[in-house]
C-alpha cells in the first residue's frame, strides 16, 4: 500500500475540501484518464485496488501513471473505549482528492482496452469519475 516513508506530524487534523482543482486537473503523461467529478477521500487501498484492476486488463500492457498520493493520515479510537483520553492513533492515509484532479492516466493500449480498464478502476473507487482522452481532447463516454 502507498504511505509516506516519513512525516513531520503524526496526527492531522480533518479540515475542509472545497473548491476545483487547479493542478493535476490536465492529462500529462498518458493518452487516456480518469477523473474525478466530485470532492472526497480516497483512501490507499482503493487506490492499490483501482492500480491492480487497471493492470489486470491490460495484461501488463501499456504504462499506467498514478497522480495522487496518500499523505493524511486518518486516526480511529479502538472499540469500546470511553470517550477522551486523547486522539486515537493513525489507522490508514488518504489522498484529499477536488473535483477535476486527474487520479490515473494510461498509455500504449488501444481506445477500447483503456475505457474497459478506466471502467474496471472506476468501479473501485468511492467517488463518480469519468474518462478523458487526449485526442479527443475531452469526455471518452
Amino acid at each position: 500500500m502507498l504511505s509516506p516513508k516519513k512525516v513531520k506530524h503524526r496526527k492531522r487534523q480533518k479540515g475542509r475540501n472545497r473548491g476545483v482543482a487547479w493542478r493535476g486537473s490536465s492529462i500529462s503523461f498518458g493518452s487516456y484518464a480518469l477523473q474525478v467529478t466530485e470532492p472526497g477521500w480516497i483512501t490507499d487501498r482503493q487506490i492499490e485496488a483501482a492500480r491492480i484492476a487497471m493492470t489486470r486488463h491490460v495484461k501488463r500492457g501499456g504504462q499506467v501513471w498514478i497522480r495522487i498520493f496518500p499523505d493524511k493520515p486518518v486516526t480511529k479510537k479502538p472499540l469500546e473505549v470511553r470517550m477522551g483520553k486523547g486522539k486515537g492513533s493513525p489507522e490508514q492515509w488518504i489522498a484529499r482528492v477536488r473535483q477535476g484532479r486527474i487520479l490515473f492516466e494510461m498509455d500504449g493500449v488501444d481506445t477500447a482496452t483503456a475505457t474497459e480498464a478506466l471502467r474496471l478502476a472506476a468501479m473501485k473507487l468511492p467517488l463518480s469519475t469519468r474518462m478523458l482522452s487526449k485526442e479527443t481532447r475531452g469526455c471518452l463516454s
